[in-house]
């Protein structure tokens, strides 16, 4: 892919997201972003939309395609985190989860794939580690990022042979602003129980989407696990 594209990344004000924008940039994309926001740093364009919004995803999408250009590049990282017992889901909480991470990446994808098979482009989905091995009091958030992993796989096989490569990032818990201070995920128990001993960072992630966007070329319906060996 040439790296004159335009790259489009949804969660871009923050965590992940941001140092996605960043990476790409610094290869040569020009970057657009959706988010909730409507800001992100370093981007060239951003859109304020939920993208759990199937309308409001393909308007934003138009708006980047007419300020910057057809879309080479797609990185979904909008998401949102947190933890509750099974019995305590509400059924609101269940599609809100679903809607924002599964829904979030289909409506994307959906509105972006026309670019992406005339650029043969690529797109990267940031899933997370609970996807693969799940986690005690994440059920609905590994259920959503579970459903991540079969759509990318399936996808990947649907537009392999138009040129368009679709793979996953599933990042272990990471040093972001969805962790809270108080979190398990950051606490000295937990992390010796990991072979690196620490979180992630979110450049650490970045330079995986990075990879998988720009040189992975051989790299269809893969999932790259950046978790500190979690899920060895």
């Amino acid at each position: 892919m040439s790296e004159s594209a335009v790259a489009l990344v949804t969660g871009g004000a923050s965590g992940i997201g941001a140092a996605v924008v960043e990476a790409l940039t610094r290869r040569g994309f020009t970057v657009g972003c959706l988010d909730l926001s409507g800001s992100a740093p370093g981007a060239d364009y951003a859109v304020a939309v939920d993208v759990s919004d199937p309308d409001a995803v393909a308007g934003a999408v138009a708006q980047i395609r007419a300020a910057l250009g057809p879309i080479g590049a797609v990185v979904t990282s909008a998401g949102y985190y947190e933890m509750a017992p099974v019995a305590e889901i509400s059924a609101d909480a269940w599609r809100r989860m679903l809607r924002v991470h599964l829904g979030g990446l289909v409506n994307v994808a959906r509105a972006t794939l026309p670019d992406l098979i005339e650029r043969r482009g690529a797109l990267v989905a940031v899933a997370s580690e609970l996807a693969v091995g799940g986690g005690d009091g994440d059920v609905h958030y590994a259920a959503a990022k579970g459903a991540i992993l079969g759509f990318v796989r399936s996808l990947a096989a649907e537009v392999a042979g138009r040129g368009v490569r679709i793979n996953c990032v599933a990042p272990g818990p990471t040093d972001t602003p969805l962790l809270a201070l108080d979190s398990p995920w950051r606490a000295s128990d937990y992390l010796m129980t990991l072979p690196l001993r620490r979180l992630a960072t979110p450049p650490e992630v970045a330079r995986c989407v990075e990879y998988l966007v720009c040189d992975a070329t051989f790299s269809v319906g893969d999932v790259v696990n950046v978790n500190s060996g979690a899920v060895i």
